[in-house]
């Protein structure tokens, strides 16, 4: 099975991205974290992204607050698939860090998630290797089949309260 790189510009974003890494871990998928600055360690985010699919990695996901270029300067050294978490700051909420990480030039695409939503970024991830791994692909549809119960199940209760 690939493995899933999970890299944040900042140690502040760990608590962010926890989420997302734990989700990675249950569904069982090889997980790496890094700290990789695009502004701070520029030659080593790039070093890790030219050598992200020769070292055995399928997708690549970005963690950046403020600025948040990381997931483009990631995504421009690899052809890997680049998921960008843009992470809220003080400054703007997170609004910067979501712009910085969708407006891509054409030819380097990132794929985003919402802000804070590592989950989400894991999952995604979690689909990409799936296209490939059919256990990957029978976790999801379970967990999606639980998913669907488990709304059912409060949406009866509301009804039995509120419908009576």
């Amino acid at each position: 099975m690939k493995k899933v790189a999970v890299i944040m510009g900042s140690d502040s974003d760990l608590p962010i991205v926890e989420k997302g890494i734990q989700c990675l871990k249950d569904y069982g998928v090889p997980t790496e974290v890094h700290v990789y600055s695009a502004h701070r360690t520029p030659e080593e985010a790039a070093a890790f992204s030219r050598n992200a699919r020769s070292n055995g990695f399928g997708v690549i996901i970005a963690a950046a607050g403020m600025a948040a270029h990381l997931a483009g300067a990631i995504a421009a050294n690899t052809t890997l698939p680049v998921i960008g978490i843009p992470c809220e700051s003080k400054v703007l909420e997170g609004m910067d860090a979501l712009l910085s990480t969708v407006m891509m030039p054409p030819g380097i695409p990132v794929a985003a998630v919402g802000i804070n939503t590592a989950k989400n970024a894991a999952l995604l991830a979690i689909e990409i290797l799936a296209v490939t791994d059919e256990v990957l692909a029978e976790k999801l549809a379970r967990d999606r089949a639980e998913n669907h119960e488990k709304i059912l199940q409060k949406n009866q209760a509301i009804e039995e309260k509120y419908n009576s």
